[in-house]
């Protein structure tokens, strides 16, 4: 699904001054009548929601980057909703996926929540269900843009440490006293002290917990 430019498809509201963090609900629905009642719906609560009638149609559409979240009809004409879930996983999306079915059996949910689905609604849901999930799924895409914000500005202040930074670097993490750092890379304790405080300035870290904290998390976005 390509994200890009506030290009709006078949259903959407009129086009409007929206800001660009302001929360994004894409409805996948065949069955005109509930595309149009969940948009209502979440136009009475202020949520600014774009609708498709079918995978196709979606994926071929060029949508904001906002936060938001997909509400998808299991059974669609063409590729289905849970073979799409599959589709955008693999093009690595994470948005987040409300599933919708007047068809739904254990095996169906279970296989949506596997992959991956933060809820799975039978028709008929009640509206109140409904908004409370989109407002979860919502504040976990919110929460996720957060994180990989924060985790792009870390990998940017890392890539301006030297090769030798990065060294000293991975021993302050470890624990290593400047002597030990030394004595590891075979240079003098002072030259460690320069490029250990030339670390910290880069890195933005207060203290040797904060720049493990943030050699932690950057270990975890490349794992």
């Amino acid at each position: 699904m390509t994200v890009a430019g506030n290009i709006r498809g078949p259903g959407a509201s009129p086009p409007a001054a929206v800001a660009a963090t302001a929360p994004l609900v894409v409805i996948v629905e065949d069955d005109e009548g509930i595309r149009e009642g969940l948009q209502d719906l979440l136009r009475s609560v202020g949520l600014d929601a774009i609708a498709f009638g079918s995978t196709a149609d979606l994926l071929a559409a060029s949508l904001p980057d906002r936060p938001g979240c997909l509400v998808l009809d299991v059974r669609l004409p063409g590729t289905s909703g849970l073979d799409l879930q599959a589709k955008l996983a693999a093009m690595g999306s994470r948005l987040p996926i409300i599933f919708m079915t007047g068809h739904g059996d254990i095996p169906m949910s279970v296989r949506a929540m596997k992959a991956g689905a933060l809820d799975f609604l039978t028709k008929p849901f009640r509206d109140q269900d409904m908004l409370d999930a989109i407002a979860v799924a919502v504040e976990r895409d919110k929460a996720r843009r957060t994180e990989s914000a924060g985790t792009a500005e870390l990998a940017r202040l890392a890539a301006t440490l030297t090769a030798r930074e990065a060294e000293v670097m991975q021993h302050v993490v470890q624990g290593l006293l400047n002597k030990q750092i030394a004595h590891a890379l075979g240079i003098s304790e002072i030259t460690v002290k320069i490029h250990r405080g030339n670390v910290m300035r880069k890195m933005q870290a207060g203290s040797v917990a904060d720049l493990v904290r943030k050699a932690e998390a950057l270990k975890a976005s490349e794992g």
